[in-house]
């Protein structure tokens, strides 16, 4: 893959810091609105040398071969002299932060279209497996998954209809595996207008004692998937399904697959959904493309806004759902 770098700082050869920590080749700040939520850009020096460093492989070559994953990821995190994997996982681990965007200026990057693309996925397959492993995603039949949203929409859920809200929700609630983070990343728009990002910290919602502290919170829910996500089986488990070492709630819900099965269940699930949606604690944050989001999917509720119309409206997107390795 050739691609030429048109300009670079000379700040971006030196080390930046944030917050007590030196990194190399890529700088960070706070979201404007939360400090949660961390910047990461990559400076150009080190997308050149990352492009450099995986050239030799295709994305059909990182697909068939799983140990090209963690070397791809090696390779750029060796770039920043690992500090770039010491800070992505100590933040995504972190209950007080647990989320990052991950970006590029994409202005010093040559590739466009079907080039740019195969870029985007080899660093998000890096950054995913700086911090863990990524899940097969059945839906898609790799360890990935592409979709496209579009005007027009005749799918089972509401992951593809641009013209609604996508209601708050955690990842990996009808799976039988572990689904520790969620990585989202912005391939392509066109004709798009809103579709924000929203986000939610689990400790930020306002009535989550009311909720956690339910009769139900820790009840066997069951959860199921439309045919859509090629997921027949059926699974079993509380909303707060586990406490973390400091004995805060860890959260698994979604509202679109629970089966209630009585009317107990049915009142719970419709007030949280309903204290969720009013809470005004939410980040509603837009992703460029080339752009990711990656968020522990315990700590943080995440959804979309909705679209303003247009006819040629198209936006895809890369998600990438996996479990911590350590």
């Amino acid at each position: 893959m050739q691609t030429q770098i048109k300009a670079k700082s000379a700040a971006e050869n030196q080390a930046s810091t944030h917050a007590g920590n030196t990194f190399q080749g890529f700088s960070v700040v706070d979201y404007p609105t939360s400090k949660r939520l961390k910047v990461v850009t990559l400076h150009a020096e080190t997308m050149a040398a990352f492009i450099a460093a995986v050239e030799e492989w295709s994305v059909q070559n990182i697909e068939y071969k799983p140990f090209l994953r963690f070397e791809v990821a090696d390779r750029l995190d060796a770039i920043t002299n690992y500090t770039l994997g010491a800070f992505l996982n100590a933040t995504v681990r972190d209950r007080e932060t647990g989320a990052f965007l991950l970006n590029y200026n994409d202005e010093l990057i040559g590739e466009t279209g079907e080039l740019r693309t195969e870029l985007d996925i080899k660093l998000s397959t890096a950054v995913s497996h700086i911090i863990g492993l990524s899940n097969y995603d059945a839906m898609y039949g790799q360890y990935y998954a592409r979709f496209t949203v579009r005007h027009v929409d005749n799918s089972d859920s509401y992951l593809r209809k641009a013209y609604r809200r996508m209601e708050l929700h955690n990842d990996g609630t009808y799976v039988n595996e572990r689904t520790d983070y969620v990585l989202m990343q912005k391939l392509k728009e066109e004709n798009m207008q809103g579709g924000n990002s929203l986000m939610l910290h689990l400790d930020d919602w306002a009535e989550l004692d009311k909720f956690y502290h339910h009769p139900l919170a820790k009840k066997d829910i069951l959860w199921g998937a439309p045919k859509s996500k090629n997921v027949e089986t059926k699974v079993e488990h509380p909303i707060f399904f586990e406490e973390d070492a400091n004995g805060k709630p860890l959260m698994l819900y979604i509202d679109q697959f629970a089966e209630p099965r009585n009317k107990e269940e049915g009142k719970y699930l419709y007030e949280m959904g309903e204290s969720l949606e009013a809470d005004p604690n939410y980040l509603s944050v837009p992703m460029p493309v080339g752009t990711m989001m990656v968020l522990h999917n315990h700590f943080w509720l995440h959804g979309r806004d909705q679209f303003v119309p247009h006819p040629e409206l198209c936006r895809e997107l890369l998600r990438q759902r996996g479990h911590f390795t350590d």
